[in-house]
């Protein structure tokens, strides 16, 4: 059944602390090349039916972003899209 992904993060001029801390410890890993990180949240929702666009939109701006500080993306995946495993 497809799920719509919410992927919301801060908007680029908002200070992400998470981020530069993440950043900062990279190199303590050997991992030398990266120049920045982002932190944000995904939030996958299953309607029931077929995925209502409009309806996310709406449940992500009202509910799940704060539009002050941060911005959503909406896509449709699968459900073996969504679910990524890791070794």
């Amino acid at each position: 059944m497809p799920r719509v992904v919410v992927d919301v993060m801060l908007k680029p001029e908002i200070l992400d602390p998470q981020g530069q801390a993440v950043a900062n410890a990279l190199p303590r890993l050997g991992v030398t090349d990266v120049s920045s990180v982002r932190i944000g949240r995904r939030i996958e929702i299953e309607f029931a039916g077929q995925p209502d666009l409009d309806r996310a939109r709406e449940i992500a701006d009202k509910l799940l972003a704060n539009p002050v500080i941060e911005d959503f993306s909406i896509t449709v995946v699968d459900a073996a899209d969504a679910q990524e495993s890791h070794p």
